[in-house]
């Protein structure tokens, strides 16, 4: 019975220390900024890995009144670069704990 109890306090610490890497990257992640671009830089979105927008950067030549339409979808898809970027970097930092973690 003994060892049992030895066995489930390793896998406690275990656990733990897991659990504080785990909090720790994400805290790194949280504050890396990440920066999505669409057609040639003309619109650029900076977000933080809590995917927070921080910056937006709208090229002089890409404000056309007669064309919103492709501005607003330029802003779009510089979001979704973003996004994309942080949801890489996530996955690339934190996948490891997935299969460690039960319930993760």
């Amino acid at each position: 019975m003994r060892g049992g109890m030895g066995n489930m306090q390793g896998m406690m610490k275990q656990m733990q220390k897991m659990q504080k890497e785990l909090e720790q990257s994400q805290a790194e992640l949280n504050v890396t900024e990440f920066v999505g671009a669409a057609s040639n830089d003309l619109v650029k979105i900076t977000m933080t890995g809590d995917k927070k927008v921080t910056d937006v950067v709208i090229a002089p030549e890409a404000v056309d009144p007669e064309d919103v339409e492709m501005l607003q979808d330029l802003i779009l898809m510089a979001t979704n670069d973003a996004l994309s970027k942080i949801d890489e970097a996530t996955k690339a930092k934190l996948g490891k704990f997935a299969n460690a973690i039960p319930g993760f």
